[in-house]
């Protein structure tokens, strides 16, 4: 019995550890006693394990180092995640999101589910500003899902769209798992962002693909906005012309400046021309010119200030200007300025965003702390080795291993948060997938749209538990119509995101069938046979392949005549005549030495 324990302890503890986390314990905690446990254990079985046990208690002093070395408390990747939850926490707190969903809900009004496609598009936009996902679903729930109870929308229906569009904000960068998924897959920060941009924007539109199917098969499930709903009246033919106006002005500055900027050119192009139709709006709406509609003053005014901030965040990135951890710095500092501009930066609302990022960033600390421990004991009972050897031998090669990754982090997240995932089940994938030969980028995103269901799966969704605690449990009056609204129940709230995990499901398979969607963080590939190296000149060395000169004198070998004033660079450096001194005596061997 000692024996079979001793040869098969990784299996025992990564079962052990499942039903802890199943149980209920504290994530953290549980992957911390878990490997102090089987450490134990492990070294007083490891005699009998045959040599597959690698434990002994000096182990134990490697610790601190985990902690306090690079991969905990020195991490600078990980000091992104500070950062962007502060930002998205003060956004939140600006009233953004509540602008955002009232301009482009007007705008989307007039057509059947536009409400939806407006929830959808600012999910987008709150994901590429925030990157948390409890605050876009927080934000969006107390705004967004009254209005469209308001207005007849199916239960199910508002309250799916809303929980699914805020979970974008975990694939849409700059997202807090693509952080840790990059850190633990050992890959750049920056290119997990630029390999995830294309699958969050065609989710993105899978969404509302979704929206436009229902709004034909069920119609009364989401109707358009009434009339009297629509304050801002028309003008989308005036924001139209202004977009292509914006485009005009983007394009002359891009030409203007392709000569100079190089690659760079069309970025700066398309910021020349967003400012300017931003301060022609402005003064536009403060003049009262009436020059543009007021739907489309509007429209710009709301839209450009977080589209500025993810330029700032993503588009320095992008460039290769700030880190992600700098970014993020001026993404906080851009949330400040903005929250100031609307007059709803205070003291209380700096606190409640310091109190809150304090909270989660100690909760990834202390996961992260507790995977250093376990992984410690489970590396040193050869549980890597045992899991690569798990998942290589899987059927169907490549295939068979994406297949067979995907069921069981998929089934996990039943159960688990994604940050228990990243940090328990990812560094036990990644050795097996690079020794496939899988590309560690594209997996982590694949691994990240994957781990997107943990937070709509019924019964442990947290984006579920988010809108369940805003959304209405009792009867209420509305207060524009004056009607009673019936509450929204927890079955509603769960059979409403059953579709979007199917649309995720899909979204999985299109990663696997399409990877260039991801592969495209690499850029164009480079032909070795154009490449052109060419060295500088240095007129004061000899050519290369010649023998060095000699001041001028033939060379011992025969060879030409060295310039005249070159270097001799075969000899040591010559500094100068040194004085004669005087010779010495020859001393008198023929008498004995005198030492007086």
């Amino acid at each position: 019995m000692i024996e079979f324990i001793a040869q098969n302890m990784a299996p025992i503890m990564f079962a052990s550890l499942i039903i802890f986390l199943l149980i209920g314990y504290p994530a953290a905690f549980s992957l911390a006693a878990n490997g102090l446990l089987f450490f134990f254990i492990g070294v007083l079985v490891s005699p009998y394990s045959g040599g597959s046990i690698n434990l002994a208690w000096p182990l134990l002093h490697a610790l601190p180092d985990n902690f306090y070395g690079t991969r905990v408390m020195s991490n600078d990747t990980l000091l992104a995640i500070p950062f962007f939850t502060f930002m998205g926490i003060v956004l939140e707190r600006s009233g953004m999101a509540e602008d955002l969903l009232d301009t482009i809900g007007q705008l989307f009004g007039p057509i059947r589910g536009g409400l939806a496609y407006a929830v959808i598009v600012v999910g987008a936009l709150l994901a590429a500003t925030t990157g948390v996902v409890a605050a876009s679903v927080i934000a969006m729930g107390l705004i967004s899902l009254p209005i469209m109870l308001r207005y007849g929308y199916d239960r199910r229906v508002a309250s799916g769209v809303i929980a699914a569009s805020g979970t974008l904000a975990q694939i849409i960068p700059p997202s807090l798992v693509l952080i840790v998924l990059a850190d633990q897959l050992g890959r750049s920060v920056g290119d997990m962002y630029a390999g995830a941009l294309i699958p969050g924007i065609v989710l993105t539109g899978i969404y509302m693909l979704y929206i436009l199917i229902m709004s034909i098969v069920r119609p009364n499930a989401m109707p358009a906005l009434p009339l009297e709903a629509r304050t801002l009246g028309h003008g989308v033919l005036s924001l139209f012309v202004a977009l292509l106006i914006t485009g005009a002005i983007s394009y002359g500055a891009y030409r203007y400046l392709a000569p100079t900027q190089g690659d760079n050119a069309d970025i700066l192009g398309f910021a020349v021309g967003v400012i300017a139709i931003y301060i022609v709006a402005g003064v536009d709406q403060r003049l009262r010119i009436n020059m543009m509609s007021k739907l489309a003053q509007q429209v710009v005014i709301v839209l450009i200030p977080p589209l500025a901030l993810i330029f700032l965040v993503l588009g320095t990135i992008f460039l290769g200007i700030a880190t992600p951890t700098e970014g993020g710095a001026m993404g906080s500092v851009g949330a400040l300025i903005m929250a100031a501009g609307k007059g709803r930066l205070s003291l209380d609302v700096v606190k409640q965003a310091l109190a809150s990022t304090t909270r989660l960033s100690s909760f990834v600390l202390f996961i992260l702390i507790g995977a250093r421990v376990f992984s410690l004991t489970f590396y040193g009972v050869n549980g890597h080795i045992w899991v690569e050897h798990l998942l290589t031998s899987l059927p169907g090669g490549e295939t068979g291993f994406l297949i067979g990754v995907n069921i069981l982090v998929f089934v996990l997240a039943f159960f688990l948060d994604f940050f228990e995932l990243a940090f328990i089940i990812v560094p036990l994938l990644a050795p097996a997938a690079d020794k496939l030969g899988i590309d560690l980028i594209w997996f982590g995103v694949l691994l990240g749209v994957n781990m997107q269901t943990s937070f709509m799966h019924p019964p442990f969704g947290f984006a579920l538990f988010y809108l369940r605690s805003v959304a209405a449990r009792v009867p209420y009056l509305d207060r524009i119509t004056g009607k009673q609204i019936a509450p929204v129940t927890t079955g509603q709230i769960y059979w409403g995101a059953v579709p979007f995990v199917c649309i995720q499901v899909i979204m999985i398979g299109l990663t696997i069938a399409f990877p260039q969607m991801v592969m495209r963080y690499k850029g164009a590939a480079v032909e070795p046979s154009t490449i052109d190296l060419k060295l500088p000149d240095m007129p004061s060395l000899s050519p290369l392949g010649t023998p060095p000169a000699n001041n001028g004198a033939a060379p011992a070998n025969g060879g030409a005549p060295a310039a005249p004033g070159t270097p001799d660079l075969s000899q040591p450096p010559s500094f100068g005549d040194a004085p004669a001194k005087p010779a010495a005596p020859a001393p008198d061997l023929s008498q004995p030495p005198k030492f007086n």
